[in-house]
């Protein structure tokens, strides 16, 4: 934990805690946590037993890898909506799309201020190798980049979505991509439709104070 990741920490917890308590909503500049998983398709090699009164349902331990595939979520913690996209692969294309089709949900917006990793194809470079030099420059300034320290994706509130994805959807074996981006959507309407958010607590004094011996005297 050296100066640049304190510093790249106050800077989101500073953002955090401007658009979640300080400002009012701004459609012209949302605040957007995004990230990507990998999700593996694992089927049945014998069906199931279904659930009856009395009875959970009961599964063969033999299973079928079926191959893989990535989930890019984006979430926007002061309105409590969420955006879920289902690729075979996770290269700076799939990345470029997404980015595209986010900025699109967001047509108001002067500046989208985005918060999210440092990996390598999460980068506007991504879209110069994909897309026309105008395109990908417009796509480019239409994004805030906010980048959280290396090793440090508990600072990315979109993380917290992936493990409530994960607990409430994904711990069960789903044998397709066309499966899976069924179960998605349906997990992604409902959180849409209850608006549910997260309730951001850690601040820089918190930080400070927890951290204090990483800051100069």
């Amino acid at each position: 934990m050296d100066a640049g990741f304190l510093a790249r920490m106050e800077h989101l917890l500073h953002l955090y805690a401007l658009h979640l308590y300080a400002l009012p909503y701004d459609p012209a500049y949302p605040l957007v946590c995004f990230d990507e998983r990998p999700c593996f398709l694992i089927g049945e090699v014998l069906s199931p037993v279904p659930m009856e009164p009395g009875q959970a349902k009961r599964q063969h331990y033999a299973y079928q890898k079926n191959g893989s595939c990535s989930l890019f979520v984006a979430f926007e913690p002061a309105t409590g909506q969420r955006w879920v996209q289902v690729y075979a692969r996770r290269s700076g294309r799939e990345y470029t799309q997404f980015m595209q089709y986010l900025q699109k949900q967001f047509p108001q917006a002067q500046r989208i201020r985005l918060v999210q990793d440092n990996l390598s194809t999460h980068s506007p470079a991504s879209f110069y190798a994909h897309l026309p030099a105008e395109e990908a420059f417009d796509l480019m300034e239409r994004c805030e980049w906010n980048y959280t320290p290396p090793r440090a994706s508990w600072l990315n509130m979109v993380e917290i979505e992936l493990s409530a994805l994960s607990r409430q959807c994904l711990q069960r074996r789903i044998g397709t991509q066309e499966a899976l981006e069924r179960e998605v959507r349906a997990w992604v309407a409902e959180r849409n439709r209850r608006r549910v958010t997260v309730r951001w607590q850690f601040t820089v004094h918190d930080a400070r104070q927890k951290f204090a011996n990483k800051y100069v005297a």
